[in-house]
């Protein structure tokens, strides 16, 4: 029985682009979480502060749209990083019936620890690559999660939360 060339062609070159992307984005999802846990904070927070850094006062159903999930699903998660002193509800200065999201000063030093853990996770994990390949990697990335419409900087994990394995094949 004959092959044809492209068969024979894809399974000399091993995995194709989107296995790889899978497994590495796999495994990076996992190693972040793991140095992360470190902290005492899993990446949902990360994200949480990344954007609360970024946008002081917000309120939690614009942080709730900008990280693509609904708010119900973050009250736990902000309760918590409240309960913590890292975040604090105030009043919001024009709508008294929304709350405005601010970082505390520990939340802001918790931030930094963030950052820091992930500049090491990306030097760590893109270690392979120059700088110059790094930057080619990224605008490609880039443009494929854009075509994909995916959120700028938002990971997709984020409309799951909350939500049971059940919900979220449904």
């Amino acid at each position: 029985m004959k092959r044809n060339r492209s068969e024979d062609s894809s399974k000399s070159r091993g995995p194709g682009a989107a296995f790889l992307l899978a497994q590495v984005g796999a495994h990076a999802a996992s190693r972040f979480a793991a140095r992360l846990s470190e902290t005492d904070l899993i990446p949902a927070h990360a994200g949480i502060f990344r954007i609360l850094s970024a946008t002081p006062a917000i309120s939690q159903q614009a942080l709730a749209t900008a990280l693509g999930t609904v708010p119900s699903r973050l009250v736990a998660l902000v309760d918590d990083l409240e309960a913590r002193g890292l975040v604090e509800r105030r009043a919001h200065e024009s709508d008294r019936r929304t709350y405005a999201l601010h970082l505390t000063d520990k939340g802001k030093a918790t931030m930094e620890t963030i950052s820091r853990v992930a500049r090491e996770h990306r030097q760590d994990l893109l270690a392979a690559l120059s700088d110059e390949e790094q930057a080619t990697l990224s605008a490609l990335l880039q443009r494929v999660a854009e075509q994909q419409g995916l959120l700028m900087g938002v990971h997709p994990g984020y409309a799951r939360i909350g939500r049971s394995e059940k919900d979220s094949k449904q």
